[in-house]
């Protein structure tokens, strides 16, 4: 059996084209890795890469391709709509095939020490590979963002997990770590309105909202935490944005683990929530790679229990691709979407 590993680096560059591609170029340099798929964002400002190979060299491309946009990316002019702590926001590492999580563990523990030492990128571990359940959730680290890393690297509590706690103004600091597939999907909305999608977002994710009292104070517990109201999904991260480029609101989810809640009950859900603030979702798009396996349990779904058994593979993607609208901002290529169809 192949030893496959998959990284899908997210970069805080979403508009320059010549960055992108030197950040591409540096990954089809290296030998036994595949790049799958470049998706740039520009009101992200942030552009999703997805590559595969052997371990080994999974973790030289990591590597190259962070060299390449800490060279071009600077921080310190950066904006753009979504979350990021650094040049390289976030580098997991996921076992596809014939390879364990401890292993992916290792290679960011080894990815990150390299880059903390040859590029001076302070680096943070999380998912599989925190040292501890405060780093295990990447909006935690995340937390504060790129703005507020200078003062995040002089507390105690946030010392790097490899690097020094000097504040890199230029690339600012890396988050890597080993987990599962993950998929980035959104859901798009038919009102420019970002707060409603806010809104939508604080009900469906999983660690919710904190619980407010009849004067709108957060309640707090006999330690003095905040308590928290959880989201109806499991295994959800999710926040609302506005995409200019298309007008209109968005939910913005991390479906990480896709088995616990799939793209179609994240949609539902969407659907549903939308719908009792008066607006209406209108499609969704996956950033990045699928698993095939996400798209038939949501063909399923849509063919219903009767119909399932009747229709072929094609025919259940197709339905799925449909019944989601994943083609409604960007045409939805399965072949170019579909981590199988891409090996």
């Amino acid at each position: 059996m192949k030893r496959i590993v998959e990284c899908v680096p997210n970069f805080s560059e979403g508009r320059d084209a010549k960055t992108i591609e030197a950040i591409a170029g540096s990954i089809r340099g290296v030998d036994h890795v595949k790049l799958l798929s470049v998706e740039p964002d520009k009101d992200y400002n942030r552009c999703v890469v997805t590559f595969v190979g052997e371990p080994d060299a999974v973790a030289e491309a990591a590597y190259r391709s962070t060299k390449a946009a800490a060279e071009r990316i600077d921080m310190s002019t950066h904006r753009g709509e979504h979350p990021r702590i650094g040049a390289v926001d976030v580098v997991p590492f996921v076992p596809v095939a014939g390879v364990t999580m401890e292993e992916c563990v290792k290679l960011a523990n080894s990815y990150g020490a390299r880059v903390a030492k040859d590029l001076n990128i302070p680096i943070y571990l999380y998912e599989s590979a925190a040292r501890s359940p405060e780093r295990t959730n990447l909006a935690t680290i995340r937390k504060g963002e790129y703005e507020g890393l200078r003062q995040k690297l002089q507390d105690p509590a946030w010392k790097p997990d490899y690097g020094s706690t000097e504040f890199n103004v230029h690339s600012g600091a890396t988050v890597t770590g080993a987990r599962k597939f993950l998929i980035a999907y959104n859901v798009n909305l038919n009102t420019p309105d970002a707060s409603i999608a806010q809104e939508i977002a604080l009900r469906i994710r999983e660690s919710g909202r904190p619980l407010k009292n009849a004067t709108g104070e957060v309640v707090k517990n006999e330690k003095g935490e905040s308590v928290k109201v959880h989201g109806t999904l499991k295994a959800v991260k999710a926040m609302g944005v506005f995409l200019e480029r298309f007008n209109i609101a968005q939910v913005s989810i991390n479906l990480v683990d896709f088995e616990t809640t799939p793209p179609h009950v994240a949609f539902e859900e969407v659907v549903k929530q939308a719908r009792s603030l008066g607006s209406e979702a209108t499609g969704s798009e996956i950033v990045g790679l699928t698993p095939l396996s996400a798209l038939l349990m949501a063909g399923r779904f849509y063919a219903g229990s009767a119909g399932a058994s009747k229709i072929t593979e094609q025919e259940l993607m197709a339905l799925a691709i449909d019944r989601l609208g994943l083609s409604q901002l960007e045409p939805f290529v399965p072949g170019k979407k579909v981590i199988e169809f891409m090996l």
